[in-house]
């Protein structure tokens, strides 16, 4: 069987600015320029909005962000905003993406993201050192932890402080969430947790 198709709408975007005489102006408006879908995950897009690289945030005129390559955590001391469509999990993902997670997490920039292990709950498993703000737009998700799932549906809001996860779309129909990315720093207490020697890598 196919899989369900994609039938949510382009993003349109606005940015604005200011002219020469400090009156504010929309400095563009339209599709946004840096849509990726992820090859190891058909059906997985990526549209990036905007981002910073500093805190505070310099309010000016300065270039579109997003033109450069896909990245998937924010850059130091700044933020990310992304609209991502997951795709429902299909069996042969749950059984063989786990060999695939360093190729898709190589295409967005970060491979050291991936945490999944042969005994991983889900061959997503990741985790940033961000804050991150996860709004269900439309559909359904499963936030997958490692002591747990909880169901997600549109109008659900996750503050991910970190935390090894995988959002697992159990649904059978496409999910589109919009993520707000914060850099952070761990507590060196909860960094210290991070390593078990239990661990068993994933076969290549």
């Amino acid at each position: 069987m196919s899989a369900p198709v994609n039938h949510f709408p382009a993003i349109h975007r606005v940015v604005t600015g200011h002219d020469a005489e400090g009156q504010a102006i929309v400095a563009s408006s339209g599709p946004l320029p840096s849509v990726v879908e992820i090859a190891a995950i058909p059906g997985t897009v990526f549209h990036e909005v905007w981002s910073t690289t500093e805190t505070p945030a310099p309010l000016n005129n300065g270039a579109d962000p997003t033109l450069g390559p896909l990245t998937l955590p924010p850059p130091p001391r700044g933020t990310r905003v992304r609209f991502v469509d997951i795709p429902p999990d299909t069996d042969e993902f749950l059984a063989h993406g786990a060999a695939r997670m360093k190729q898709a997490f190589s295409q967005i920039g970060d491979e050291a993201a991936s945490t999944v292990q042969a005994h991983s709950p889900h061959p997503l498993m990741h985790r940033t050192e961000s804050i991150d703000y996860g709004v269900v737009i439309a559909g359904e998700l499963t936030l997958v932890l490692d002591t747990g799932d909880v169901q997600l549906r549109a109008g659900s809001v996750v503050v991910q402080r970190g935390t090894n996860h995988a959002w697992a779309n159990r649904s059978g129909q496409p999910c589109r969430m919009l993520f707000v990315l914060v850099d952070g720093q761990f507590d060196p207490v909860i960094t210290a947790t991070f390593a078990h020697p239990t661990d068993v890598p994933v076969a290549p």
